[in-house]
């Protein structure tokens, strides 16, 4: 403390002396501790029984796994694995609900096929209808699920693969989405898309011309053949007759099946592409694991004491 530093500039008042505070230990207090006396080593704690306490059974998991523990957020590789798995569920139910929704619209042909000679049942009319309005509206319901999911691991996958290959995308975001989402620009750009994301999976090199395997060419194919059954089984639908109706009725049962198809391969062609780019999965493949333990003694085990209430 320097209470000198800043004297009194009033006129007719003299500054204050400095002066100087000094803190010091009072004499006496000032005494080594004195270190303990190391005893040696005489092995491990013994307890008489088995103690209650212990740590948590955690040996095998790494330390981010631990609850309450920080943690940063989830790797690229893990990422496209947890999107790659949503997307498979989601295309699955896909593929199951299409082609549910296809049965059911054969079951309407072929009961409109009986109407012809004979008279139908009520119940079973209004069943046939009850399947078909039901599964015509949960499969688009499940069809933007499983395409927002699809696209997800689509861009999660694209930046892992550019990662790998130490560039950027070839596409920017907005034109993967004109290309999957927009009709019409979808049939054209869906396949390159597809194929730019493969041939960075396989570590080609980014100045040559990419080439779809035929699980890609066969993926467009279907893409292509779904967009065109759509299209046409909504413009035929518009016209009007009996005859019309029936064929409406055959071409969405085409138009399902050709969906579920579409989703079958979807998830063998994002399984593909995964195992690619994330060759090792942590869920199916434990890094640390103990597979066989030969020629360990037995262990050395104390005799439980007869007052012991285990």
């Amino acid at each position: 403390m320097h209470p000198g530093r800043y004297p009194n500039r009033q006129q007719g008042r003299q500054p204050r002396p400095s002066v100087r505070w000094v803190a010091t230990v009072p004499p006496g207090e000032a005494r080594p501790r004195p270190r303990g006396r190391r005893r040696p080593y005489t092995g491990p704690p013994r307890y008489p029984s088995p103690p209650r306490w212990g740590f948590p059974n955690l040996v095998w998991r790494p330390s981010t796994a631990v609850p309450g523990t920080a943690s940063g957020g989830m790797q690229p590789r893990q990422r496209l694995r947890s999107t790659s798995r949503n997307a498979v569920t989601l295309l699955i139910a896909l593929a199951a609900l299409a082609g549910l929704a296809a049965i059911a619209e054969v079951w309407r042909y072929v009961l409109l096929l009986q109407s012809r000679t004979s008279a139908l049942s009520p119940a079973v009319v209004g069943t046939s209808d009850a399947f078909v309005l039901a599964f015509a509206l949960m499969t688009p319901i499940m069809a933007l699920l499983a395409v927002g999911a699809a696209l997800w691991w689509l861009f999660v996958a694209r930046s892992v693969a550019a990662a790998d290959a130490g560039q950027d995308v070839p596409r920017p975001a907005w034109q993967v989405l004109v290309g999957t989402l927009v009709p019409g620009m979808n049939v054209l750009l869906a396949g390159p898309i597809i194929a730019e994301l493969e041939h960075a999976a396989l570590r080609r090199p980014a100045h040559e011309r990419p080439r779809p395997s035929r699980l890609v060419l066969a993926w467009w194919a279907t893409w292509c053949a779904n967009f065109v059954l759509a299209v046409v089984t909504v413009v035929w639908r518009l016209r009007d007759g009996v005859q019309a109706d029936a064929d409406g009725v055959v071409l969405s049962a085409l138009t399902d099946a050709c969906a579920a198809g579409l989703a079958i391969v979807t998830v063998v062609l994002v399984n593909r592409i995964t195992r690619l780019l994330s060759p090792v999965d942590a869920d199916v493949l434990a890094l640390r694991q103990v597979v066989k333990v030969a020629g360990a003694p037995e262990p050395d085990r104390r005799p439980r004491p007869e007052t012991s209430t285990r």
